[in-house]
Formats: structure tokens, C-alpha cells, sequence
């Protein structure tokens, strides 16, 4: 699994933890919630990722959060399940603030996350949402 994969995953469970612990940031980018032998063996350079896209996401949660409410479609935000979210949230700010990454690649690690963590149809939901975002807020220009 290549190292950005890596820590777009490690990203998405901090986002989810902090999301299901009320908004708690303590600890998340020293990847406290990791148990220890997995904390000790992260890699630099997923770990460097991993903690740009968490810090990111949450210091931009209010924009990120209005771009994806602003794409759903019969749909409520609060009804998004956690998973859901968390990985809609690290795929919209890497749309929204991360423009050296070509869109497709962040749609397609979104995707690809949350056919592994999410529920049968989430990454369907989730590629509409994403896509959406990129169609509406970036390719416009």
C-alpha cells in the first residue's frame, strides 16, 4: 500500500475519532489512539502526510463542512454516518485546499476508503459528493 494511501487512512480514523469523542483534538496528530507498536513503526513520511491532511481538515472543518452539506441531495448532514463523513471530510479538503493533487486522485483514495471501511453504498455517495464539490468549487476555476 503506498504511503499517501497510508495516511489518508490514518487521517480518516483521526477525523472519525475526533468526530465520535465530540470535537477532542488531544492527541490526534501524535496518534495517540494508535496503540503503541503501530505508533512506533508509522513511517515519517506517512505520519508528515497524515498529520497535514488531520490539521488541515480541522482547521478548515467550517468550510469543508458547508461544501459537503452544500452537496447533498435529499440527504441531511446530520444524518451522514460517522464513516461517511470522516471520509468525505479528508476528500473535501484535499479538493478544496490541497490543488496540487490532481482531483482524480483524491476522489479515487476516497473511494477507495470507503469501500474498505464504509457501508455496501458508501463509496457511491461518496464519489457523488466528492465529485460534486470538484465539478461546482474547482473546475469552474
Amino acid at each position: 500500500m503506498a504511503s499517501r494511501r497510508k495516511a489518508r487512512i490514518l487521517a480518516f480514523q483521526a477525523i472519525y475519532a475526533w468526530d465520535s469523542s465530540g470535537g477532542k483534538a488531544e492527541g490526534l496528530l501524535d496518534f495517540d489512539w494508535l496503540d503503541e507498536e503501530k505508533r512506533i513503526a508509522l513511517d515519517d513520511e506517512v505520519s508528515a502526510f497524515a498529520r497535514l491532511l488531520i490539521a488541515g481538515t480541522l482547521e478548515c472543518v467550517a468550510v469543508v463542512d458547508e461544501a459537503i452539506r452544500s452537496h447533498l441531495q435529499n440527504w441531511s448532514f446530520e444524518r451522514l454516518k460517522r464513516v461517511d463523513l470522516a471520509v468525505l471530510r479528508i476528500g473535501a479538503y484535499s479538493l478544496l485546499f490541497q490543488r496540487d493533487i490532481p482531483a482524480q486522485i483524491t476522489i479515487d483514495e476516497a473511494i477507495e476508503i470507503a469501500k474498505e471501511y464504509g457501508s455496501e453504498d458508501s463509496y457511491r455517495f461518496i464519489n457523488g459528493v466528492l465529485d460534486g464539490i470538484w465539478k461546482t468549487e474547482i473546475a469552474k476555476g
